[in-house]
């Protein structure tokens, strides 16, 4: 359940909170293709489930960017704003990707309000999103989302 603001003031008094987690999603081979195909980047060790079996982690993985894309489907999970004109994605400040996710793999996230501040008409949030893999004891990804929520 997201942890819901009301209004930018709101959020801006949110810095330091902690978000999450959301609910487990799972990262199935026809995701992993379906990315190949939309972002062009076919390397076998996402699409061929053959050579992936004889690579380094035994499986395919999904790609990082895929992983960090995911982030626009777990940040509504974490965080709501209510009563602005609009939410907008104004990009990300840093992302590691310190652990591969295999196939099949359920992933979740946590977040963490790690700075909001003012701008024209709004707030800039920073909210450092951390994705896990169930059972693994290094994160997928921790990306630096950056967001605008505007009055």
């Amino acid at each position: 359940m997201a942890e819901t603001f009301n209004g930018t003031a709101a959020l801006n008094e949110a810095e330091g909170a902690t978000l999450g987690p959301t609910e487990w999603f799972t990262i199935d081979q026809g995701r992993i293709d379906a990315f190949a195909d939309a972002t062009l980047d076919h390397q076998w060790i996402h699409v061929d489930p053959a050579a992936a079996a004889d690579g380094p982690f035994g499986t395919t993985i999904a790609h990082g960017y895929l992983t960090m894309s995911l982030v626009n489907h777990f940040l509504p999970q974490l965080l709501e704003v209510q009563n602005i004109s609009m939410g907008i994605n104004y990009g990300v400040n840093k992302v590691r990707f310190p652990s591969p996710v295999p196939v099949d793999s359920q992933i979740r996230a946590t977040g963490t309000v790690s700075e909001v501040t003012e701008v024209a008409g709004g707030v800039q949030a920073v909210v450092t999103v951390v994705i896990e893999i169930e059972g693994a004891p290094k994160p997928a990804a921790i990306v630096e989302t950056v967001s605008r929520f505007l009055d």
